[in-house]
């Protein structure tokens, strides 16, 4: 095997040539890499190349920077695209598969254009891959099909100096060979597509990290106490958001009690992000002592005046005692919780308006409900109440039409294997107009004993 020369003899008539379309156009308009891999050989497979595919480095996609030689006896990259022919047998996948992590010794031209920097233009495969191919596609037609390379193209992604992973084409017999100008116009195209794809790598990084974040801050789904169970729902603001302002919690507390809150730092975004986990935190650490309601709420106060991006953040507190058969709830700031039960339809429970957390509040008094049956209680953000259409009056009634409506269809109070699809539904069934904000919510099921 050796490096094509050029092939300047060919017919300007007969070459196929990688002009712009549909997809080379879409080439870094989503921050997704399977999409913009896709995009890459759509563009080159099968107008400028019989197959394609793109292949990232293993130790960028997982952002390892430390450890690696300049010149590493092998590489190890995973196919994130692949494009034969006309690309409607997708059964290729089965023995080409995305996501695949490769091991490409020094010799191939893979690492050879990895090492260098440079495109490798030769005439036909070499071993490892002939052979790599052949075991991997025994009785695949489009896979003997491929084996016929006449001309093989491998140009690096480079992004900032330095190599990312690289673009593979291919050319069989029946067309003619890639040329110098070939390679050039890959290369454009490489150019283009390592930034598209670190773009997607550092979005799709930042999504994880939210993700983790998001995760471990969630309590479990379907909680039971002593005499509770609880659904929750949450969905951030807008469209690319993971996790928001909103924060919410529900933590046991020293003689048979649960507590319940739902709070809402102030704005969107990683700093929103950042107050709503050291609040939730901080809750969850004063849960384990055995204060009184106002008092927890008091000494979060004192927390928050502390805290960056805390300040001006609002809450609910709602504490179910099953030895008392009692809920005392205290607010800061934030919209009234919602309590039903079967003989009377949804309301708002009396709090004081108060100040939201961080202002020095001298007091914060408490409300406390006698549960003598079955009864449902709502905590929310204003997300779901809030809307440009009407005020917050509006909107917490509307709201609890929807509770006793969905509570009716589930049988009364609602307290059974429905909670969950009952929370569900009252976060569909936010104010029109109301998507600018997050959307939290925290139904109980109580039942005094």
């Amino acid at each position: 095997m050796v490096a094509a020369p050029a092939r300047d003899g060919t017919p300007v008539s007969g070459r196929r040539r990688l002009t712009a379309g549909p997809a080379a156009d879409a080439i870094g308009s989503v921050l997704d890499l399977h999409m913009t891999g896709s995009h890459v050989v759509h563009a080159m497979a099968p107008g400028f190349a019989d197959a394609a595919s793109v292949y990232l480095l293993e130790r960028w996609l997982v952002d390892e920077t430390t450890g690696t030689s300049d010149d590493p006896p092998h590489v190890e990259a995973r196919r994130l695209a692949l494009r034969m022919g006309d690309g409607t047998d997708h059964g290729t996948e089965a023995v080409l598969p995305l996501d695949e992590v490769l091991v490409f010794p020094r010799d191939t031209p893979y690492a050879r254009a990895l090492a260098t920097g440079h495109a490798q233009l030769l005439d036909t495969f070499d071993t490892h891959t002939f052979d790599r191919l052949a075991a991997s596609g025994r009785g695949d037609a489009r896979i003997h099909d491929l084996l016929r390379t006449s001309s093989f193209l491998v140009v690096p992604l480079r992004l900032q100096g330095t190599t990312i992973g690289f673009i593979a084409g291919t050319r069989g017999p029946h067309h003619p060979p890639f040329a110098l100008e070939d390679t050039a116009a890959v290369e454009s195209l490489a150019a283009r597509a390592a930034v598209a794809l670190d773009n997607a790598r550092r979005y799709e990084h930042e999504r994880r990290t939210a993700l983790a974040i998001r995760r471990s801050l969630l309590p479990a789904t379907d909680l039971s106490f002593e005499g509770c169970r609880v659904a929750h729902a949450y969905r951030p603001a807008g469209q690319r958001n993971i996790i928001g302002g909103d924060w919410f919690d529900v933590f046991p507390r020293p003689g048979r009690r649960v507590g319940l809150i739902v709070g809402d730092a102030m704005g969107h975004g990683p700093e929103a992000a950042v107050a709503m986990i050291q609040l939730r935190m901080a809750a969850r650490t004063l849960a384990g002592m055995d204060t009184e309601p106002q008092d927890l709420l008091r000494r979060l106060d004192a927390l928050a005046a502390d805290t960056p991006g805390a300040s001006f953040a609002t809450c609910v507190y709602a504490e179910w005692d099953a030895g008392r058969n009692t809920c005392t709830l205290v607010g800061a700031g934030h919209p009234p919780a919602l309590i039903r039960d079967a003989r009377t339809p949804a309301r708002p429970v009396a709090l004081e308006a108060g100040l939201p957390l961080g202002l020095g509040a001298r007091s914060f008094e408490p409300t406390t409900v006698r549960i003598d049956r079955p009864t449902l209680l709502l905590l929310y953000s204003d997300g779901l109440v809030e809307s440009r259409h009407w005020d917050i009056d509006a909107g917490i009634q509307r709201l609890a039409r929807e509770l006793d409506a969905g509570a009716a269809d589930l049988g009364g109070s609602g307290a059974d294997a429905g909670l969950q699809s009952l929370c569900d539904r009252l976060l569909g069934a936010a104010a029109p107009g109301s998507t600018a904000d997050d959307r939290t919510l925290l139904l109980a099921a109580l039942t005094p004993t």
